[in-house]
């Protein structure tokens, strides 16, 4: 009979407190997201320009890459910038390494890293570096408040968000590319790809230089074949970093004089004195008018 009063006597204390609680008045908003003044105010970084985006291989330990920003000005106070690298692009943090902090000061500030700097964090000597291999930089946050953000809590919002919306300019990253200045590099090489399958795989075709310093004809690929060749494809290689262009109106080229003639524009590769290799992608067009799409073809010297 007890136990049965003491069991009455709790649900009638828990009863009283229930009812107490529920006609309890509040002068504040319970829900956390009933207004957007409850929301917490975050930072990131506004790019204002690219410093470089290249490390040369002759002078990497030199070389620096990287940008200047400036905080948002609505957002929390920046204290400063901790800045990672990995080989090509991950958001894994287990993959990256620390390379600096950035102290935020005045109205903007550069974050840079010399290929010294890289590869210290990546634990290799600058010797170690491979023309054509790419790097990524990341740039966390640090607020004077102690929030942090970096690429994985500032999502895309299908491309409109903070990382992708074009608007908001903002820099939780950049990159570096290994590059090797240009000297002649004319001579015999293996076909690696070719995507228009004027060559094929393992085929050898011949490289000459061009009339002018720092010009390729690679017309021994594209066209290729045997026979005369009517207005060679001829590339420009930009001699500090072996950067391929075309002119903006491109280059046409005719095989054999066959009549049917192929526009080259839009082109886009590298020609790496220091490893032997040429790469190009280009759009092609059939008689200069019709687009057959987006060929490439990669070489290596022999």
């Amino acid at each position: 009979m007890k136990t049965m009063k003491k069991i009455i006597y709790a649900f009638v204390l828990s009863s009283l407190l229930f009812s107490v609680s529920s006609c309890k008045k509040t002068d504040g908003q319970i829900n956390p997201l009933s207004s957007v003044t409850n929301n917490k105010i975050g930072s990131y970084l506004v790019l204002d320009r690219t410093i470089n985006s290249n490390i040369i291989f002759a002078t990497a330990a030199t070389s620096k890459v990287g940008v200047i920003v400036h905080e948002y000005k609505g957002g929390d106070p920046i204290d400063h910038i901790d800045v990672f690298a990995a080989p090509g692009t991950t958001y894994d943090t287990t993959k990256w390494k620390f390379v600096k902090t950035v102290a935020y000061s005045g109205d903007s500030v550069e974050v840079s890293a010399t290929g010294a700097d890289l590869a210290k964090a990546l634990g290799i000597a600058t010797s170690a570096f491979k023309a054509g291999s790419s790097y990524s930089f990341y740039n966390r946050v640090v607020t004077k408040s102690g929030a942090r953000y970096d690429v994985n809590n500032t999502g895309t919002n299908t491309g409109s968000g903070i990382l992708g919306g074009p608007t908001y300019h903002a820099s939780f990253d950049f990159g570096a590319y290994i590059v090797c200045s240009y000297t002649d590099m004319s001579g015999d090489y293996k076909v690696l790809k070719d995507e228009w399958e004027d060559s094929y795989p393992g085929d050898i075709v011949t490289i000459t230089a061009g009339t002018v310093a720092n010009t390729l004809n690679v017309s021994g690929v594209w066209p290729g074949g045997s026979g005369s060749i009517v207005n060679p494809l001829i590339l420009t290689i930009d001699p500090a970093t072996g950067a391929i262009s075309l002119p903006a109106a491109g280059i046409s080229f005719e095989k054999y004089a066959s009549g049917t003639t192929y526009l080259a524009k839009n082109a886009s590769g590298y020609a790496f004195a220091c490893t032997g290799s040429i790469t190009l992608k280009a759009e092609l067009f059939q008689n200069g008018s019709a687009s057959v799409g987006n060929y490439s073809f990669a070489l290596q010297k022999q």
